[in-house]
């Protein structure tokens, strides 16, 4: 009996292997807002890169495939996708068979994507279904009207994508052909999970979680895709056991306040998270939605120069990470290599990262919550011209769509839009980053907003500043020497270069750069980038030329890249009272760049116990 006991558990572990392999991504990818009815589809697509832009005249929104096979969600540049074709891709369409459940009837069917880049458009049996314009953040479209429960149905989409307009978000996707410098491989068309679920016509659309700590209670804000004379149900557990519960008419105008007796709050130290079911019910008592979800408990503002989270003091000694994968770019290869990103920066002494150049998915910020790390929400805002309009247009847009996915994550606690912005123009750029200050707030008052991280800053609540210097001891003497904090210098714009002969343009606008005061934290959210690659004692003593990148001279040997970034962490350290917090460059290598305290497959260049007991210092008090 044991025997065939144990050949039952085995065939069952090997069923779920295979059925992994076969389904990427397999997971679901919007964790606090989790329904059970759905439908992943994630795997083959049929694909066709469309090279002169004519697909629509050539009528591939109605085509039932395409020559070419791609595995969503991995992008086309990606060696996951099965296509790996690393050069510009202006436009590439994807085309697959959808099958929706004979059970979904009567029910409004969504069909979700969690990224696409850059602009995307859908169509089923050829009809248009919607649009959605930039390439990180997600958009549903209610497909209802053009879907019957029990059919199959034909599902196209579109990407377009003109990375070198430079109008686009790009990070740091490369707007070169070859990778070089900082700048890397592209990820085109879809690059996150793709699929449907079915909901109630009066079902819960999201839910705004505010947590207040000062008075031990949550508040929920729901919206539904319909008034009804419904109840939303919601029920608040603590493992087991129910903490808080509350029904409420299920309209748009119902805010929900649940009091949290002796409330056990989120932090690195104790990530302790509220499960928390939200259910729809008719006039007849029945359960026609449900949501899955959870909550922490925990506060992050703002006294003097320092940065508080839940009412104390709070030292960020964060990491940079960029999210790029050798073989997803983009796209983590798992679930598992999210949390494991996490996991192996905390193995090395941080307490959080800076999610750089690039707009995470939802999985990464549940791991986060989940153990306890503290993170930065950010956007690939290089590759745009920050002093245009149509830019800021099409910016503020996604920014608002990310702020409002992601604000719900205990472990965000710092909004970061746009990176070292080093050229602003006196008009346009500072009109662009105070609307991007003032509506971050409306969305999302909860949080400090860093607006341009060590760039041009025109409104912020914290002052951040980016240097490389290698050298501790200068390093320590350029943020804070006498009273004098180091300032960004911008660098001067041009007027639009003219054939006009000697009859130049001159640029009569004005406008003050605010300078740092002393009066908000002050960070240096970028520094190290100390070089470390493979064989590079040997390297640098047989003068052998290296085409890896990183910051500065590179140290000759361990110990003295040891005692370099050691030192860096000391001085740094020292500066406590003038600066709080810091974030080093980088977490992995990235490609070219060989920066990283791992290598870019995640495998380690260092002693961990090392540069845990480094980066693990806290300053004295």
């Amino acid at each position: 009996m044991k025997k065939s006991i144990g050949f039952i558990i085995i065939y069952l572990f090997v069923c779920v292997l295979t059925i992994s392999a076969a389904q990427p991504r397999p997971e679901y990818p919007r964790p606090q807002f989790e329904r059970a009815d759905w439908v992943n589809l994630n795997g083959e697509w049929n694909y066709t890169l469309d090279f002169s832009g004519s697909g629509l005249e050539k009528g591939y929104p109605s085509a039932t495939g395409f020559d070419g096979k791609i595995i969503v969600p991995f992008c086309p540049e990606s060696k996951l996708s099965g296509v790996g074709y690393t050069d510009f891709i202006n436009h590439i369409w994807y085309q697959r068979t959808i099958n929706v459940p004979q059970n979904w009837n009567g029910k409004k069917i969504m069909l979700n994507f969690g990224a696409v880049y850059f602009n995307s458009e859908v169509y089923i049996d050829g009809k248009f279904v919607g649009r959605h314009f930039g390439g990180s953040s997600s958009f549903s479209f209610d497909i209802t009207r053009l879907v019957t429960a029990g059919k199959s149905h034909n599902l196209v989409v579109y990407a377009s994508n003109d990375i070198r307009n430079a109008k686009q978000s790009a990070g740091k996707q490369c707007l070169r052909l070859e990778s070089y410098g900082c700048n890397y491989t592209r990820t085109t068309g879809i690059w996150q999970t793709v699929w449907m679920e079915a909901v109630a016509s009066e079902g819960l659309q999201s839910a705004y979680i505010l947590t207040d700590i000062d008075q031990n209670q949550l508040v929920i804000q729901p919206r539904f895709y319909n008034d009804s004379q419904n109840e939303l149900n919601i029920l608040v557990k603590d493992g087991n056991k129910t903490v808080a519960q509350k029904t409420v008419k299920a309209t748009n105008s119902s805010m929900v306040v649940l009091p949290i007796k002796n409330a056990k709050h989120w932090s690195p130290e104790s990530p302790f998270l509220y499960d928390i079911t939200y259910q729809v019910t008719d006039m007849k008592g029945k359960v026609i939605d449900e949501v899955r979800s959870y909550a922490g408990m925990r506060k992050v503002h703002i006294e003097g120069k320092k940065i508080y989270l839940n009412n104390e003091p709070y030292y960020q000694r964060l990491v940079l990470d960029q999210g790029f994968y050798p073989d997803g770019i983009w796209t983590a290869p798992s679930d598992e290599a999210l949390k494991r990103d996490i996991e192996i920066s905390m193995e090395i002494g941080f307490n959080g990262a800076r999610l750089h150049q690039k707009a995470f998915e939802e999985r990464f910020y549940y791991w986060a919550d989940k153990l306890g790390y503290i993170t930065w929400g950010e956007a690939p805002s290089w590759g745009m011209d920050a002093n245009n309009i149509e830019v800021a247009r099409n910016f503020i847009t996604e920014w608002s769509e990310l702020v409002l996915r992601d604000r719900n994550h205990p472990s965000l606690l710092i909004w970061t839009p746009l990176n070292e912005e080093f050229w602003p123009d006196r008009v346009q750029y500072p009109r662009f980053v105070e609307d991007l200050y003032n509506i971050t707030k409306a969305l999302d008052n909860t949080r400090p907003v860093n607006t341009a991280s060590g760039g041009a800053h025109i409104k912020t609540d914290i002052w951040t500043i980016h240097h490389y210097e290698q050298d501790p001891g200068k390093l320590k003497k350029i943020v804070y020497d006498n009273g004098e904090y180091f300032q960004t210098q911008r660098r001067k714009t041009q007027l639009p270069t003219l054939n006009i002969g000697f009859n130049s343009l001159k640029d009569f606008n004005h406008y003050i750069f605010p300078e740092y005061k002393g009066d908000i934290p002050y960070m240096i959210d970028e520094f190290g980038g100390i070089k470390w690659a493979k064989n590079q004692e040997n390297e640098v003593a047989t003068n052998v030329k290296n085409q890896s990148w990183g910051y500065g001279d590179p140290p000759r040997t361990l110990k003295e890249f040891y005692t370099r970034l050691e030192g860096q962490i000391d001085a740094l350290l020292d500066l406590q009272e003038h600066m709080w917090g810091y974030c080093y460059t980088q977490l992995t290598d990235v490609e070219q760049e060989q920066n990283g305290l791992y290598y870019y497959d995640r495998t380690p260049k260092f002693d961990i116990k090392r540069i845990h007991a480094i980066f693990s210092k806290e300053p004295q008090k």
